[in-house]
């Protein structure tokens, strides 16, 4: 789930993206996986180990590419209501990936940082993603986020209850309280927000992930299922992001003439 290796039949991968901008962060809502199971009339939780090998194949893209941090939606707050059996089975193939790939992170120079409220995890995996983070914390090289449990509007509360409570402890002036401040408080603080935002499955939405930091974000939605989104589609997300022009605000003449 969270291997960089490459796989020797993917050696095309090494192949980089054309001339464009590769983007700094870029942010994937992996959607999908249980639709993908379906229609081959598998248990939902095979979509889901089917969906392993896309992940490696993102990471290796991204990493060969240059982008600086990967972040991942791997379960969401609201992802509790699935069934109980599905839930069952994601926590033990999240608890497994963990095991078995940080060491090949750690190899391929990749920091894993694991972000959303990891209070409603059992023990022994709350566990797992402390060792995890601890054995590739001097990892240089591309940041690897996992977001487990993670919502953006939980995101942005407790980045306001923090600020709120050093207000109150005298610690703060409300009236200093700026978008710098609440994002120096959110679970991304100190990385640059994301450039690019990919969904695939066929939605068309953000499903509550990332809602500050999506704000200004490109966005790509692809028709594929997440476990068929592999290494030329990642290619082609970026190469797609390359032939933009980023605005944030501005006109097209104004751009041009930064440029």
């Amino acid at each position: 789930m969270l291997s960089a290796s490459p796989t020797g039949s993917e050696a095309m991968t090494k192949k980089k993206v054309e001339a464009g901008t590769v983007p700094r962060h870029v942010a994937i809502i992996m959607d999908g996986n249980n639709r993908w199971a379906r229609k081959r009339l598998m248990p939902g939780v095979a979509g889901h180990k089917a969906g392993v090998d896309a992940v490696r194949a993102v990471i290796e893209v991204c990493a060969t590419e240059g982008v600086e941090v990967l972040t991942l939606f791997a379960f969401s707050s609201e992802n509790w209501a699935r069934p109980v059996e599905e839930v069952g089975a994601l926590m033990e193939l999240f608890l497994f990936a963990l095991r078995r790939e940080v060491r090949k992170l750690r190899d391929n120079d990749i920091r894993l940082q694991i972000i959303g409220d990891r209070s409603r995890f059992a023990p022994e995996l709350r566990t797992a993603m402390a060792e995890a983070e601890a054995m590739t914390a001097a990892c240089g090289g591309m940041r690897l986020l996992v977001a487990a449990n993670y919502g953006g509007q939980w995101d942005i509360l407790q980045a306001a209850r923090v600020l709120a409570e050093q207000a109150a402890a005298g610690e703060l002036d409300p009236r200093a309280i700026d978008a710098q401040l609440l994002e120096g408080q959110l679970c991304t603080a100190g990385l640059p927000l994301p450039d690019l935002c990919i969904r695939t499955g066929g939605e068309r939405r953000i499903s509550n992930f990332l809602l500050w930091q999506l704000a200004y974000s490109e966005l790509y939605f692809s028709d594929l299922f997440w476990p068929d989104f592999k290494h030329d589609a990642m290619r082609e997300a970026l190469a797609d992001f390359a032939r933009r022009q980023r605005r944030f605000g501005k006109t097209s003449e104004q751009v041009a003439a930064e440029s």
